[in-house]
């Protein structure tokens, strides 16, 4: 390295690859693992926090005790590349390092990683991460054992084939042991972790903990959902759009009606999908969605994985990481996911159309936390007032009979109180007209008051 670029590494400071230091000691050897565990790095001895060169005083043997010291202190042993330099007459000594091909690296049996200009500790759920991902594999390839292929639900796998062969990423034929092995699902005849959690017959306890909240310790209803991945989503979506409120917009010339969710639902849906497919399922935490009156959180365990930080998920550009790559690749190849890491820009593409809506998202207690809310409902207040305009000219008793039953079509779960604050009529005027549809045998309940719903006979 030659002065003027070493200059030029002093003058743009500490990062995720140059750290300072104004002598050699143990926090060095600290940090050249951690940036053997990321993506390599410089240590600059004889320079201070604030950029000042300092010097550092070396003799004869300070650089090969330096090296060996880092090769005995390092597992596997780190040989760092070492280099002696002049700046202003001060002796600068420049320590480097590589990335690791196998990773992590420990510094006396504790490893670091290196994020912006300082060394983390990773835990041992990290630990397990970086190394299978070094060696280009993850949990869920590795064989689930004590299973065999008759584990495995057949109905399920050929309703995933002929999903695969519709959607036209890839072509499968044969039986469904061919089309598992086909994809490296059942290695040496033993199914993978990733084969079982998308079509085992019996269920493996990895839970989706989902409920409908109206303060943080009042549950007006949850469920827990246990069973194979693909089936788990639809339930949890199922569960959702069961509680959530929807506006109408209809026009009163044509009669037609447009429904608006409360929330965007390929944003819901990609959000769940998220939780199912990146969860870290070595942790015995549940996924847990709560839903609450004007917000919805998803927290799934295990922290982003990769190197991938929250402030790249912010971003369009950032480069795609998969902690379970079969179960990424199974849900790929069905057309339910895109591959590439374009999930959260679609999902701001589609709360863009809500105005009020927020969306937010953090590493929360060893995992990681969403939560996607609003301020007002969309549209909610205006229907109120075009609806009313629309009708109060010709509403007679039948038409509201009428309109009732389309908005008991589109969410059974709808209350007397919410179709008489639509229709702008007293709660004791939509009973009257509740009982008489149900005596007309138009209507049916089924269910209890708070978990039943409507069915339009």
């Amino acid at each position: 390295m030659t002065s003027d670029k070493l200059k030029e590494l002093i003058q743009y400071g500490e990062n995720e690859q140059v750290e300072f230091k104004t002598s050699f000691n143990h926090e060095v050897i600290k940090t050249l693992c951690a940036f053997a565990n990321r993506s390599g790095g410089k240590v600059i001895i004889g320079v201070n926090d604030t950029r000042k060169i300092t010097g550092t005083d070396i003799n004869r043997e300070s650089i090969q005790n330096w090296a060996n010291e880092i090769k005995l202190k390092t597992e596997p042993a780190i040989i760092p590349d070492i280099e002696k330099l002049s700046i202003a007459n001060k002796t600068v000594v420049v320590i480097s390092v590589n990335e690791f091909p196998i990773k992590p690296v420990a510094c006396k049996g504790r490893y670091y990683i290196r994020r912006n200009n300082s060394n983390h500790q990773l835990s041992l759920n990290e630990i397990n991460d970086i190394y299978l991902q070094s060696i280009q594999t993850s949990w869920d390839s590795y064989p689930h054992e004590g299973s065999s292929p008759e584990d495995m639900d057949e109905k399920k796998i050929l309703r995933f084939k002929e999903k695969v062969n519709e959607n036209g990423r890839f072509l499968l034929s044969g039986n469904a042991y061919e089309c598992l092995k086909k994809l490296r699902l059942i290695r040496n005849g033993i199914p993978t972790h990733a084969a079982m959690l998308l079509f085992a017959k019996e269920e493996l306890f990895y839970n989706i903990h989902i409920g409908r909240f109206k303060t943080d310790s009042l549950i007006i209803d949850d469920k827990m959902i246990r069973g194979t991945l693909f089936d788990a989503v639809e339930e949890s979506m199922k569960f959702i759009l069961s509680h959530l409120k929807v506006a109408f917009e209809i026009d009163g010339k044509t009669s037609q009606r447009t429904e608006i969710f409360e929330y965007p639902l390929p944003a819901i849906r990609e959000l769940v999908l998220n939780a199912v497919i990146h969860r870290d399922y070595t942790s015995p935490t549940d996924i847990q969605i709560k839903i609450f009156d004007n917000y919805i959180t998803l927290f799934n365990p295990g922290k982003l994985f990769g190197g991938l930080t929250v402030e790249d998920l912010k971003t369009d550009n950032y480069q795609a990481q998969s902690r379970n790559k079969y179960i990424t690749e199974a849900f790929y190849l069905t057309g339910d996911i895109e591959k590439y890491g374009s999930g959260y820009r679609r999902v701001r593409e589609q709360i863009a159309q809500y105005p009020t809506m927020y969306f937010n998202f953090e590493e929360n207690s060893g995992g990681y936390l969403v939560r996607i809310g609003y301020k007002k409902q969309k549209t909610s207040s205006d229907f109120t007032k075009d609806f009313t305009k629309d009708f109060t000219k010709d509403f007679t008793k039948e038409k509201r009979k009428d309109i009732i039953i389309e908005l008991i079509k589109q969410k059974p779960q709808i209350t007397a109180s919410e179709i008489a604050e639509i229709l702008n009529l007293t709660r004791r005027t939509i009973m009257s007209e509740i009982e008489g549809l149900k005596a007309a045998n138009k209507i049916r309940r089924i269910g209890g008051r708070k978990t039943g719903r409507w069915e339009v006979i």
